[in-house]
């Protein structure tokens, strides 16, 4: 028996559409990445991209279990001493890019820092609200809130 790899130009990408409206912020997260890193497949092999291209909307409808709304920091540091920012999930959502903290929670959960995890990252496109342009490509709707009952919250 020999070990199957996958080569590049072997793999066909397909789009995914998710709508995030009333979905848990971390189980989405771990779908969207499963999905972008081709994990879901039976053809998967971890140096090669074969996972799909994920369009992401009404990502401002996100919700958090928990106190997390509230009570989560996001920390980021400006590189100057004393430079530590915080933030929390309900101002990143009230404020201008609501997509961010699903692109955020994405991003946390692929590899780190290789050419492999950006190319696998570019091909995530979050919309804070219900339009997208990528209706040429022919995206395939996920209906991911009745996977489990635990993906959405009421």
């Amino acid at each position: 028996m020999k070990t199957f790899t996958a080569k590049p130009a072997d793999v066909e990408h397909k789009w995914v559409v998710i709508d995030a409206e009333g979905a848990v912020v971390g189980r989405l997260a771990a779908y969207i990445a499963t999905r972008l890193r081709g994990k879901h497949r039976p053809d998967f092999t971890p140096h090669v991209d074969t996972g799909d291209h994920v369009v992401v909307i009404n990502a401002d409808k996100v919700v958090f279990t928990g106190r997390k709304y509230n009570d989560k920091r996001y920390y980021r540091h400006t590189g100057h001493p004393g430079g530590i920012k915080e933030t929390s999930p309900r101002k990143v959502l009230e404020g201008q890019f609501p997509e961010r903290v699903v692109e955020a929670a994405v991003k946390r959960m692929l590899p780190k820092e290789s050419p492999l995890a950006r190319k696998q990252f570019s091909k995530l496109r979050v919309y804070a609200g219900a339009e997208h342009p990528h209706e040429a490509q022919q995206p395939e709707v996920v209906d991911f809130k009745s996977m489990n009952s635990k993906n959405a919250r009421s």
